[in-house]
């Protein structure tokens, strides 16, 4: 995985799914994603606000031959790993642009080739709804945009299946398809209803970002902090604990990206499951508020969570993001323009001009080197440690990734980048996507403890049984 951007900004299938799914065994080519203000459009704006030491550099050849003939180096490594990437904000294209993924994605960032080329073995599809387009429309919203993932399933069942458990992935993988399961960003979905989380659930949804970059009804953003017209709740609010207890029940994951640091740790500590960060990258590199600090990324992995590293310009290089600041106060005519053209709906003819406006911005603006994504891998690593580090891509929800990386066919330049840096093949499997099934099945296994725990209660308090007058 659009609200009108501030300079203060980082710039029904209920038959077909049963709650106790997740317990069954279940660089130029940017542009076409529709765009989020929150994470970053390439005219966004910032606001301001021990573990393994990295090995030496070896050299490495893509694939060299071993005496029994079997096929090693990093593109042996890459295609024999699960490759799991925790958001892409491909619905808004289902939905907006009828988008099917048999097409050619042209510079969007996912198409079946594309997907087929980057060995990418299991997508979170991101559930995202615009706060302001569709205020008090939320719901129906996001049921659109689920609907729409089930359809790609449904057209394309030789090449895709809707997953919903750890099970479900490693049954697609083995069958060679795209596990496709849904995350909904941004808590304001729910409209304020638990039971309508509930539904989400049951229609397949397997994480909850708590907020996206607006303050709601679960707790703080990270989005907008220094804004004064917003009530604030210092951190998470009492209703944001019982979703985030619920969603432990369910064993739908919560994510703490997005959200205003006090709500990620106060989430942590109400979560008996590990806590995801579905597309962060850090702070020590990158100074934006939406990316994780050290001693954030170190809660989480106390907590036995995980950080996915997203791939926006704008949250990997500095570099790049103080030049789109000093364009942005200059009020740069291209740069604008790009910011302009973000923001619309997203039309053929459209996504032809920003493309292009993006070209004559890249001479102001170049992308950054893939060096930079590598190096937030590699301190979020040090940091919280090999087990806690993923990738959550932010494909098709960004206008601006490193030079190289122009869509999930790029995938495996990670895996040459990691082993070119010495990491070892067992950890660069992590990487790619052990850690994320390690997690997903921590939250199944820790669902069930509560389940049976509550197995002949109900503690939630919309289902309690109203208090009897005194006779």
């Amino acid at each position: 995985m659009i609200p009108l951007l501030r300079v203060t900004l980082i710039t029904c299938l209920l038959a077909g799914v049963a709650i106790g799914q997740s317990n069954s065994s279940s660089s130029s080519n940017q542009s076409a994603p529709t765009g989020k203000a929150g994470d970053c459009p390439g005219g966004c704006i910032a606001s301001e606000q021990e573990g393994t030491s990295t090995p030496a550099k070896p050299k490495t050849h893509g694939v060299t031959v071993g005496p029994q003939g079997v096929s090693t180096g990093w593109q042996a490594i890459h295609n024999s790993a699960l490759v799991i990437d925790t958001h892409a904000d491909t619905p808004g294209r289902f939905v907006d642009e009828n988008f099917d993924l048999s097409q050619d994605a042209g510079k969007g960032h996912m198409d079946f080739s594309k997907i087929k080329a980057g060995n990418l073995g299991a997508e979170f599809f991101s559930i995202w709804v615009d706060p302001k387009a569709f205020k008090g429309q939320e719901i129906k919203r996001a049921l659109d945009m689920i609907d729409s993932v089930y359809e790609q399933a449904q057209r394309h069942p030789d090449k895709m299946m809707m997953a919903f458990s750890t099970q479900d992935i490693l049954t697609a993988h083995r069958q060679h398809k795209l596990a496709a399961l849904m995350g909904v960003e941004g808590g304001h979905a729910i409209q304020g209803d638990i039971r309508v989380l509930r539904d989400y659930y049951r229609l397949g949804v397997r994480y909850m970002t708590l907020t996206w970059s607006n303050t709601n009804e679960l707790g703080d953003s990270s989005g907008d902090l220094n804004d004064k017209g917003i009530e604030h709740h210092n951190g998470i609010t009492d209703f944001g604990r019982q979703v985030v207890r619920e969603m432990n029940r369910m064993g739908m994951i919560v994510d703490i990206s997005h959200v205003a640091d006090r709500t990620m740790f106060q989430a942590l500590a109400t979560s008996r499951a590990p806590v995801i960060a579905s597309h962060s990258s850090a702070r020590a590199l990158t100074d934006v508020p939406r990316n994780m600090t050290d001693d954030m990324l170190v809660a989480l992995a106390r907590q036995g969570g995980i950080a996915q590293v997203n791939f926006f310009c704008g949250f990997i290089s500095q570099k790049w993001l103080d030049q789109s600041k000093k364009l942005a106060a200059e009020k740069d005519p291209d740069y604008e323009r790009v910011l302009a053209l973000f923001m619309q709906p997203r039309t053929p003819q459209m996504a032809k001009e920003l493309y292009d406006a993006e070209i004559v911005l890249q001479k102001k603006l170049p992308r950054p080197p893939l060096s930079d994504l590598i190096d937030h891998i590699d301190h979020m690593v040090k940091i919280a440690g090999i087990d806690h580090v993923g990738i959550g891509s932010d494909f098709d929800g960004i206008d601006c990734s490193p030079a190289g990386m122009d869509s999930v066919a790029d995938l495996p330049k990670i895996t040459q980048a990691l082993m070119q840096r010495g990491y070892k093949p067992a950890d660069i499997q992590k990487i790619l996507g052990g850690n994320l099934m390690r997690v997903f099945a921590e939250v199944e296994k820790t669902a069930k403890v509560i389940q049976a725990e509550q197995a002949h209660q109900d503690a939630r308090p919309e289902l309690a049984p109203a208090a009897q007058p005194p006779q």
